[in-house]
């Protein structure tokens, strides 16, 4: 079985200080949690951005700060941006900060709903930034908030829009999308294509129970605030103890947990 990857998405957009006040959201914040994260097993950083107000953007200056935070760590995790709609609506806006050229990208193949509102990804969306990043040499990782998003995926690899092996999340719990449950998900790892690469981001109480599972199956796994504030019920979480928590059950199950350099061989960057 293939080492693990441990991904950090350690701020989001929906997370607050009034929900908690470990979501890291200046630059200097995420990145002390991407090098404590990093030296606990985690081998990539999925980033989102926000405003000097705490709000999220899509604004390229704002990322280009956190790069720079990270940049002076030292830290070689791998940057993974989000493209999400929740920070920016306009193809162009939601593709502004590919211009840091980072390793890696979400982009979600498909339109689903968040708990009060839409999450719009219309084909010609995912068209333009399917292409800036074939272009700019950045590896998508295809977030799964529905079944038919892995389908759209596939057409758009026959459009050469993207590249095998393809990199798939699978993003369950999200209320008005996907449930976070066992039947689901061995319903989506059936519905994959041979040779991908997949990993589940499971919000809510199962996500132990579905990070142990996809573990397990030979899968990997995104843990931090973005996905989940508790560390247990009434409890809240550091993202530290998160990952310390997968890589702890990866050591149980004897599954090594993937370097940089094993990351960057497993996906093809």
């Amino acid at each position: 079985m293939e080492k693990l990857i441990i991904t950090l998405a350690p701020t989001g957009n929906v997370p607050t200080r009034e929900m908690t006040p470990h979501v890291p959201t200046r630059p200097e914040e995420i990145a002390k949690d991407a090098v404590e994260c990093f030296h606990a097993g985690a081998s990539v950083l999925h980033i989102h951005a926000r405003d000097d107000e705490g709000r999220p953007t899509h604004l390229h200056d704002y990322f280009a700060d956190i790069f720079a935070a990270l940049d002076d760590t030292c830290c070689p995790i791998i940057r993974q941006i989000s493209t999400g709609a929740r920070a920016g609506k306009t193809p162009e806006d939601r593709a502004q900060a590919l211009a840091l050229n980072p390793a890696s990208a979400s982009l979600s193949t498909g339109s689903s709903n968040f708990p009060n509102s839409p999450n719009v990804n219309d084909p010609p969306l995912v068209r333009f930034l399917a292409k800036t990043m074939l272009e700019r040499n950045i590896k998508p990782e295809i977030e799964v908030f529905d079944t038919a998003m892995i389908w759209n995926a596939l057409d758009f690899r026959k459009e050469g829009l993207l590249k095998d092996p393809l990199q798939f999340n699978l993003v369950m719990g999200v209320k008005g999308s996907q449930p976070a449950t066992a039947k689901q998900l061995f319903h989506l790892v059936e519905c994959l294509p041979p040779g991908c690469v997949w990993s589940v981001s499971a919000v809510g109480p199962a996500h132990v129970p579905l990070s142990t599972i996809a573990i397990a199956l030979g899968g990997h796994v995104r843990v931090g605030l973005e996905d989940n504030v508790y560390y247990a019920k009434g409890v809240l979480a550091t993202n530290l103890a998160l990952v310390q928590r997968i890589a702890a059950i990866a050591k149980a199950f004897g599954r090594e947990i993937a370097t940089v350099e094993d990351t960057r061989r497993i996906l093809g960057l």
